[in-house]
C-alpha cells in the first residue's frame, strides 16, 4: 500500500484553472465519496482551499491511482487528460509526507508561514474521518502533519508578522491607498475569509468598515465583534459609490461583482477610484469591471506577487521549519513502516502459538503427572523455542520494512508459514 498526493495548486496553476476544481461546502463530502467509490483508492482525503485541491490517498496501484484522481479533476474543471495534466502535482510515499508536512507548515503557501493552513488540513482530515474515507494510514499521516504545523509556528518565527491571506490583503490596500483610518472599506461576504478581513481592517484602525452578507445575521455578529456596521445585500450599490476599498470574499459560484452592478456604482461616484480585492475562489467580481474607469481591480494573482517579495525576509525561518520537517519525515516513514509489518508480525507469532499449544495438548497424556512447577518449566522453555527461533526474522522483517527486500521477506513468510 502506498500514500500518493494528486492535484493542483497556485504555483502549478493559474487561477482560472485553479477556481475550476475549487470545493465548498456540502460539495466537499460527495467529492470524497466520489473518489472513494473509484477501484484504486482505498482512503481519501480532500484538501481543498483558495491556494490548492489536493487528494491524499492510499492506493496499492499508483498509476490507477492517478487515474482515478486525475478524472476526477478533469470532471471538475471540464478540461481533457492532456489539458489538465499540465498543472498536476504527483507524488508518493515519502515524497508525498514530505510536501503535506510543508503545507501544513506553511512552506506552500501563497503568504509564507500563513496560519490559516493548518486548520484548513485539520478540516480536511476530520472530514474524511466523519465520511468514514480514512483508517490507519491517513490518519498517521495527518496527525504527524497537524503536529509538524504546530511545531513549525511554535519552535520558528516563520508565522509572525503577515500570517494569512486576508492580512496580506489588508496590507497591500494600504501600500496602495495609504494608512486606512479614513478609508470606507465594504467587505462582501461573512464567511472564515470574510471574518478574517474584517478582523485585520479593524486591528488597522479602519475609518468606516461595513460588512454585506447574504445571510444578514452572520453579518451582523461579525460586524458587531468588529467595530463595524451591517449593511443589507440590497444596499450594495449604494455603499459602493461611496466606498474607497472593497474586499470581496463570498463562497458563490456566480459573480457577486458582476459588470453591470459596477458599471452602475461607477457612474455614481463621478470619476472617484475605487480600489477592489477580490480573495475569493471561485473569483467574485467579473474580470471585464478591470476595465471600467477608476476601478483597480486585484485578485489572489497579484496577492501572490505582492507577497512574493516578503519571501527573502522569512527565508532564515523556513529553514529551519524544513529541518523539523525532515526529521518528522523520517520519524513518520519509520513508523509507518512498523505499522505495515506489525500484521504479517502478529500472523507469524499467532501461528507459532498455535503450533506450540497444539504440539503440548498432544502430549497432554504425558505431562500429567508433571506438578505446577514442572509444568511451569515446560511452557517456559517452549516459549522460549519460539521466541528465539521468531527473533531474527522479526528483526529482518523490521529492519527491512518500506524496502524492496522487506516486500520479499515479507512475501517469502507468507508463503512459507500459509499466513493470510
Amino acid at each position: 500500500m502506498a500514500i500518493v498526493v494528486i492535484g493542483i495548486n497556485h504555483r502549478t496553476a493559474p487561477l482560472a484553472v485553479l477556481e475550476r476544481v475549487t470545493l465548498n461546502g456540502d460539495a466537499r463530502p460527495k467529492a470524497l465519496h466520489d473518489l472513494r467509490l473509484r477501484p484504486n483508492l482505498s482512503e481519501v482525503v480532500l484538501l481543498s482551499t483558495c491556494n490548492r485541491t489536493e487528494v491524499y490517498a492510499v492506493t496499492e496501484r499508483f498509476h490507477g491511482a492517478y487515474a482515478d484522481i486525475r478524472d476526477f479533476f478533469c470532471s471538475l474543471a471540464g478540461l481533457s487528460p492532456d489539458a489538465l495534466s499540465l498543472h498536476l502535482i504527483s507524488q508518493h510515499e515519502e515524497e508525498a509526507a514530505t510536501h503535506l508536512f510543508e503545507v501544513a507548515a506553511g512552506l506552500r503557501s501563497a503568504v509564507l508561514g500563513e496560519s490559516e493552513i493548518l486548520g484548513q488540513v485539520r478540516d480536511a482530515w476530520m472530514l474524511g474521518q466523519r465520511e468514514g474515507t480514512t483508517r490507519a494510514a491517513l490518519n498517521l499521516l495527518f496527525r504527524r502533519a497537524i503536529e509538524v504545523g504546530k511545531r513549525a509556528r511554535t519552535e520558528t518565527s516563520i508565522g509572525r508578522g503577515t500570517a494569512s491571506v486576508s492580512h496580506a490583503a489588508v496590507e497591500m490596500a494600504e501600500e496602495r491607498l495609504g494608512p486606512l483610518s479614513h478609508a470606507k472599506v465594504v467587505v462582501v461576504g461573512a464567511g472564515d475569509v470574510g471574518e478574517s478581513s474584517a478582523v485585520a481592517l479593524s486591528a488597522r484602525g479602519v475609518g468606516q468598515l461595513v460588512v454585506v452578507n447574504r445571510t444578514e445575521s452572520r453579518a451582523d455578529s461579525l460586524a458587531s465583534r468588529t467595530g463595524g456596521r451591517l449593511a443589507p445585500h440590497a444596499s450594495l450599490t449604494d455603499e459602493l459609490s461611496n466606498a474607497d476599498l472593497v474586499v470581496t470574499c463570498t463562497g458563490s459560484e456566480l459573480p457577486v461583482l458582476d459588470h453591470e452592478l459596477m458599471a452602475g456604482v461607477v457612474d455614481r461616484r463621478g470619476g472617484q477610484p475605487l480600489l477592489v480585492l477580490d480573495i475569493a475562489v471561485p473569483r467574485d467580481v467579473e474580470a471585464i469591471v478591470a476595465n471600467l474607469p477608476g476601478i483597480t481591480l486585484l485578485d489572489l494573482e497579484d496577492l501572490r506577487d505582492w507577497a512574493d517579495r516578503g519571501r527573502q525576509a522569512r527565508a532564515a525561518e523556513a529553514e529551519r521549519v524544513r529541518e523539523i520537517v525532515a526529521g518528522e519525515v523520517d520519524r513518520y516513514l519509520d513508523d509507518a513502516s512498523a505499522r505495515e509489518v506489525a500484521p504479517i508480525l502478529g500472523a507469524l507469532h499467532d501461528r507459532a502459538e498455535h503450533v506450540r499449544q497444539a504440539e503440548l495438548a498432544r502430549f497432554q497424556r504425558r505431562l500429567t503427572d508433571l506438578d505446577p512447577t514442572e509444568r511451569e518449566a515446560v511452557e517456559a522453555l517452549t516459549r522460549g523455542l519460539i521466541a528465539k527461533l521468531l527473533r531474527q526474522p522479526t528483526v529482518r522483517l523490521k529492519e527491512d520494512a518500506g524496502t524492496p527486500r522487506g516486500e520479499r521477506n515479507a512475501s517469502a513468510l507468507r508463503d512459507l508459514f500459509d499466513l493470510p
